[in-house]
């Protein structure tokens, strides 16, 4: 039995009081405090980023810019999102999937400036046919890597990416159908044309191989000078 510890009262004379042990209450609440918070579960498809496969889209997309694809891996992604590296199987098949999935937001927000174009010419097939060509090639300009992402190997696989082949189609629309309000007989043949023209400068632009021409004079910027070809073109 525990003795009581003497103590001093107040008066001088001695004064007996038991030492009572902590309770049980008092010790289990002081470890539960020691103890690090345990995480709560997630819900199913709720994370902190708010959106997984934005995010992980985002990060691809800045990747890209700094790496090109061929360097980019799902891992990388992934650390760049800031989630663990098997986090991007919850929305991705692997990486062809998220590149597939990247280059069809790019083919939306391509058709969404050749769109802009057009809306802002309402009543003149001319006109918007060369804002058509100029949003493609400040696009291009704008977005390099993903302008090459778009084109490139994975562009050939869009079969087995239906999202990525209905957003490629659909941006190609844009450009056919203000070819056919331009000319409804030569619509095809006029969108092919422009398409080419434009995408062609874009790369040329890209790749440097305007510098240095033999040319008498410094050329324009491509966006303007994609404007000046596509209207003798049209002239023609």
């Amino acid at each position: 039995m525990t003795k009581a510890a003497p103590t001093r009262s107040p008066s001088g004379g001695d004064e007996t009081k038991p030492v009572r042990a902590p309770r049980a209450a008092k010790v289990a609440g002081q470890l539960a405090a020691d103890r690090p918070p345990r995480p709560r579960a997630k819900a199913a498809g709720v994370y902190h980023h708010g959106d997984l496969r934005e995010a992980l889209l985002d990060a691809a997309e800045a990747l890209l810019a700094q790496r090109g694809a061929a360097a980019l891996s799902l891992r990388d992604v992934a650390r760049s999102a800031g989630v663990s590296h098997a986090a991007p199987y919850h929305h991705f098949a692997g990486l062809p999937e998220l590149l597939a999935t990247l280059a069809a937001r790019s083919f939306e927000q391509l058709g969404a400036a050749t769109q802009a174009g057009v809306d802002a010419h309402p009543a003149d097939a001319r006109e918007q046919l060369l804002a058509i060509a100029t949003a493609y090639v400040d696009f291009a300009r704008r977005r390099p890597a993903r302008f090459r992402l778009m084109f490139g190997p994975v562009l050939a696989s869009r079969q087995q990416h239906p999202g990525l082949d209905h957003a490629a189609e659909a941006s190609f629309r844009v450009l056919l159908d203000a070819a056919s309000r331009f000319d409804a007989s030569a619509g095809p043949l006029i969108a092919l044309t422009g398409w080419s023209l434009a995408h062609g400068l874009s790369h040329l632009s890209l790749d440097g191989a305007f510098a240095s021409l033999p040319l008498p004079g410094p050329l324009p910027e491509p966006v303007e000078l994609v404007r000046l070809m596509c209207a003798k073109v049209l002239a023609g």
